[in-house]
């Protein structure tokens, strides 16, 4: 008998060439058959399947593993070449009903506290096949999406859960918001900044909880609507002691005043929370910056509030730099045109300067002690055309000064294009008053472009609660029940509607104060001013602390 190969016979011989065929065509199919396909090879330790939008991972003896949630999506639709697979961008997408990030049922809920998976994925390229062929095993993490470029090192991280709790008004918010705004950003950034480093060995890491924050603070907070809460944390400072910046005659509790309870209250917008004053933060915010108060004694109150504020009514360490905007005792004077302080610690300076009608006021005879001034309706105060290039943040206000007795008594005559105003319809007051406004604001907005740091903001007027009469008529308001309980502003325009009109389509932003003051009748100066006589009330200024360190909050909101 034959031995080896010539000793088979035929049918044998036939057996081994048919085997030697199959094997053949097996080796030259395997990656092009979908069936082998699911059959992993040798050197794969996972593959990536997809299951209704989730990421299941599958071992290589080809038992499904854990299934991770509320992770993206990598879809392979067509067989491409190494070269196309390097450039093109990763698809990401969240799945839908009961996949949904903003679902309760899951365990895994974002926002929740409660630990999420983290995917470690990284992308190769095997054989001819573009399809994404291996990746890293999930590890519990918080919050956290970590996706590797192609070709990046496996890495293993090891980091401990965060967790953070949220009450249930942001639960809801996060709810509402998540699955359309941010999707939409979360996919977009993806998409670009994953293109962008796909060769990139450092991973691409996504905090869904960091992203969450951003687009609710991104969000327009609309600090005008909202309602009066009582909070016991407040006032930031007391009464009492604030002497080194407050007014002894808007110190209510001075005064033979009895009842306190305004001071406990804060202002609660409607769609966001608004952040708590922190007199170390503003200065930290402020760092190296001025902040102008420019407007009428009420301007002057919101200077003193802040003041008190941010040094929580104590004795702090100041340097009075008056000088430096000549903001110093004229002879004859009682008092300087306002007051200019810098806190050494953070080189922030915080001024006030008196302009009641927001406009430039000069002397037509400046050797006449008697002299009538004019009033420039269109031309902004002299102060501010020298000193808004040393500004970081500007407040603005006007108001209650333009009425024929004001006007009157300063001797003020309207001038317009530096001439005595012909124009009877501009001579009304409210008229005159709009007028300028208008004119203010559109030359600040003018000088914005030259000085790009500069925060510009005008600030609504505040109500007057007279009752049964005016200032000098026997007007009052000496009720200690706020009209703010139950109540809450919901109005979508401004009340003040000359300063929403000044303000629109510029630069310049409203600090819309006046329906929130609106509803605080109660917080007035009233009948315990220790300079008004007899049967006089005031009930124009606030009590501090008070109201306007509502104001100063809503402001250092938005700087």
């Amino acid at each position: 008998m034959k031995k080896g190969f010539y000793g088979l016979r035929g049918k044998e011989l036939s057996l081994v060439t048919i085997a030697l065929m199959c094997m053949v065509i097996i080796m030259l199919t395997w990656e092009k058959t979908p069936l082998l396909n699911t059959i992993p090879p040798p050197q794969t330790r996972l593959q990536v399947s997809l299951d209704r939008g989730r990421l299941v991972s599958i071992s290589p003896s080809g038992q499904q593993g854990h299934t991770s949630e509320y992770v993206p999506i990598f879809e392979d639709k067509n067989t491409v070449s190494n070269q196309e697979e390097a450039r093109r961008p990763f698809s990401h997408s969240y799945s839908n009903e009961e996949d949904s990030v903003s679902s309760q049922s899951k365990g895994n809920h974002i926002g929740s506290g409660e630990a999420t998976h983290k995917l470690v994925v990284e992308l190769r390229n095997d054989g001819n096949s573009g399809s994404p062929k291996e990746i890293i095993e999930d590890e519990t993490i918080h919050n956290q999406i970590v996706v590797k470029g192609k070709r990046a090192p496996i890495k293993k991280e090891v980091l401990k859960p965060k967790t953070k709790e949220l009450d249930g008004k942001k639960e809801q918010a996060v709810e509402e918001n998540y699955s359309s705004q941010a999707e939409q950003s979360v996919e977009e950034n993806y998409s670009r900044q994953a293109e962008e480093s796909v060769d990139s060995v450092s991973p691409i890491v996504y905090n869904i909880s960091t992203i969450d924050e951003k687009l609710k603070k991104n969000q327009a907070c609309d600090y005008a609507k909202g309602k009066w809460v009582v909070d016991e944390k407040q006032p930031s400072y007391s009464g009492f002691e604030c002497k080194q910046w407050l007014s002894s005659m808007w110190a209510c509790r001075l005064t033979q005043r009895t009842d306190f309870s305004y001071e406990n209250l804060r202002w609660q917008p409607n769609n966001c929370e608004m952040e708590r004053f922190e007199g170390s933060e503003f200065l930290k915010r402020m760092q190296g910056k001025t902040l102008a108060f420019v407007g009428d004694s009420l301007g002057r109150q919101q200077f003193q509030s802040l003041m008190c504020m941010v040094t929580g009514g104590k004795v702090q360490h100041f340097v009075d730099v008056g000088k430096e905007y000549n903001l110093i005792l004229a002879p004859g004077n009682t008092r300087p045109s306002g007051w200019a302080y810098r806190f050494p610690s953070t080189n922030t300076t915080i001024l006030y300067y008196w302009s009641a009608s927001l406009c430039d006021v000069e002397p037509l005879d400046e050797k006449d002690g008697n002299t009538d001034y004019a009033m420039h309706l269109d031309r902004p105060p002299a102060f501010l055309q020298r000193y808004i290039n040393k500004f970081d943040v500007l407040v603005l206000n006007t108001g209650h000064h333009w009425n024929r007795g004001k006007l009157k008594a300063n001797r003020w005559v309207m001038h317009v294009d530096g001439k005595p105003n012909i124009d009877k319809k501009l001579a009304m007051i409210w008229s005159a008053k709009n007028f300028t406004i208008y004119s203010i604001v559109n030359w600040v907005n003018s000088q914005l472009p030259k000085y790009p740091g500069l925060k510009a903001f005008y600030r609504s007027i505040s109500p007057r609660h007279f009752v049964g009469g005016d200032w000098n008529t026997g007007g009052s308001c000496d009720n200690t029940r706020p009209m703010s309980i139950g109540k809450e502003v919901s109005q979508y325009e401004s009340s003040d509607e000359s300063a929403a009109g000044a303000v629109k389509g510029t630069r310049v932003k409203i600090l819309d104060i006046t329906a929130l003051s609106q509803l605080r009748d109660e917080a007035h100066i009233s009948k315990y001013s220790i300079t008004a006589k007899v049967g006089v009330q005031d009930c124009l200024h606030w009590c501090l602390p008070g109201v306007p360190d509502t104001w100063n909050e809503i402001l250092f909101a938005q700087i």
